[in-house]
């Protein structure tokens, strides 16, 4: 299959994510991606803060989210999360940007990959060659942490509070980084 029918495959799917939609906060950088003849898009997320319950399984599929917000978020919105938890182990996690790029050439990839790594983004690369060539770019503004066993919060209001600022500080990080990168790929238009 050639690179067009397969952009033109991938652009046309339906989003299968549990939004359904792309994040606001990344659309405009996802869009200026897919217009780019030697480039594409086949996921994203413009990085999140989340309270995650973690399942005895330990199994991806069957974790829930009591809170997924792609904006800042408030003590008070935590706290209000936290009244009736289940008997489960909860985390606290901020996630940066992720994004992966399909590639016409290793040499596209290398060009936007030199990009992402001139924004900030440490940890991107190159993962795939032999089917797609596909660039990973991450940011390193993440954490996640524990903070109730089963059922029972054992982090007190000062160490939340400091949770929360800590995470709106890494996400307004990473909302700065995806404003430059889209600005530098804006020269791969030429």
């Amino acid at each position: 299959m050639n690179f067009e029918k397969e952009k033109k495959g991938c652009l046309n799917k339906i989003d299968r994510s549990k939004k359904g939609s792309i994040d606001k906060k990344i659309k405009e950088l996802v869009d200026l991606i897919n217009s780019l003849k030697d480039y594409y898009t086949t996921s994203s997320c413009s990085g999140r803060i989340l309270l995650i319950k973690r399942p005895k399984s330990g199994k991806k599929c069957d974790v829930d989210f009591l809170l997924a917000s792609h904006n800042n978020v408030s003590f008070k919105e935590i706290k209000s999360c936290l009244k009736n938890i289940p008997k489960q182990d909860l985390w606290f996690r901020q996630e940066s940007m992720i994004l992966h790029v399909a590639c016409r050439t290793i040499e596209n990839a290398q060009k936007i990959l030199d990009l992402s790594t001139l924004t900030g983004f440490k940890h991107s690369g190159i993962i795939t060659t032999r089917k797609k060539i596909i660039v990973e770019i991450i940011g390193s503004e993440q954490f996640d942490t524990i903070i109730a066993k089963h059922g029972r919060v054992f982090a007190n209001d000062d160490h939340l509070s400091l949770l929360v600022d800590e995470a709106n500080k890494k996400l307004e990080i990473n909302n700065r980084k995806i404003k430059k990168f889209y600005n530098l790929v804006k020269s791969l238009k030429n």
